[in-house]
């Protein structure tokens, strides 16, 4: 049987969520400073991402942008204290024993949430969503199934991206983070140079950004809210329908999105079956993900995972032929889910 999270620490992971979501949104990143040009005086911030710093301009040095200078010192003030606060919860959790972020990946989630990601239809998906899972649920998971930390994924709504993408978040905004953590597109076949994956020369952690396909081929399609391509993918619009705000525990915490637990379980016994014949590891890992959280959803969360296994089974003759086969070689979940 899955060990169960204790209470106060399922309680201290939600107080840190809202936390994380009700912050306002900083109207300036990083620490001001003034820069003379020709005589002329402007504000420009220094930012840190990864290793980096990056310069932001936000105005010549009027009365309006001194005004906006003052609110964003205060609020930096604010945000210190929201960060010790928050800091030392997210050392509770990790004293806990939940699964934390390592350093690479922790930088790079915080890289893109600054860079409005998750605020223009981004979600954490694989293995990184699934570490997070074990305070969601309020069971331990990852202890039962294999969560190795691997490369990060992000899957969006093409539509979805184009619509939330906002005036103060432009397309060359990812691709300038991503520059800035020193990761560049990966080797492709493409003729014109399009790939959704993105790598560091030196190796560690990469990126593999993902859509929907809603047809039948699984190609490169174009995210245009967030200005990179990424690669489509069948039966993923089910994972990322209605997504669930979480926060990754590196440092202060880094808000993101994850699929919804149950959905997660369900497309996990899908794509089980899409695995390559010599990719059997991964296969018995997604069968061992869907395992866990099935069990932990059949205990506390039954309505959830019934209606999340009712669909997919009404999506379609290819849909249930996946999970009937996945649950054909899992006799525990095809137990708790017929008993739903």
């Amino acid at each position: 049987m899955i060990q169960t999270t204790p209470l106060q620490i399922q309680t201290l992971y939600q107080d840190l969520v809202d936390a994380h979501v009700s912050r306002p949104a900083a109207d300036v990143d990083g620490a001001p400073f003034i820069r003379v040009i020709s005589g002329k005086s402007y504000w420009y911030t220094n930012e840190r991402v990864g290793a980096r710093m990056v310069q932001h301009y936000f105005g010549p040095d009027d009365e309006a942008t001194r005004q906006r200078m003052n609110n964003a010192r205060i609020a930096r003030e604010e945000a210190k204290a929201f960060e010790r606060r928050t800091s030392d919860m997210v050392a509770q959790l990790r004293a806990a024993r939940l699964p934390a972020q390592d350093a690479d990946t922790g930088r790079l989630l915080t890289a893109l949430t600054r860079s409005g990601v998750f605020g223009v239809g981004g979600t954490l998906v694989g293995t990184h969503a699934f570490r997070l899972y074990d305070a969601e649920v309020g069971r331990r998971v990852t202890r039962a199934a294999p969560a190795q930390t691997e490369d990060v994924d992000i899957a969006s709504f093409q539509r979805l991206s184009l619509a939330m993408a906002a005036d103060d978040v432009p397309p060359a905004a990812l691709t300038n983070t991503l520059a800035a953590l020193d990761l560049e597109p990966a080797p492709t076949t493409d003729p014109k140079g399009k790939t959704g994956r993105w790598r560091r020369k030196g190796g560690g952690v990469a990126l593999d950004l993902l859509a929907p396909s809603f047809s039948e081929e699984e190609g490169i399609v174009r995210l245009e809210g967030m200005g990179v391509w990424a690669q489509s993918l069948h039966f993923l619009n089910y994972l990322i329908a209605d997504p669930i705000p979480a926060v990754a525990l590196y440092r202060a915490g880094v808000l993101v999105r994850i699929p919804r637990p149950e959905r997660f379980a369900i497309h996990k016994l899908i794509v089980a079956q899409r695995r390559q014949a010599d990719n059997l590891a991964k296969r018995r890992k997604d069968l061992a993900q869907a395992a866990a959280l099935i069990e932990a959803l059949a205990e506390d969360r039954r309505s959830e995972l019934r209606q999340a296994f009712d669909a997919a089974m009404e999506a379609g003759p290819e849909w249930r032929a996946a999970i009937e086969a996945s649950l054909s070689v899992a006799p525990a979940s095809q137990l708790l889910l017929s008993g739903l």
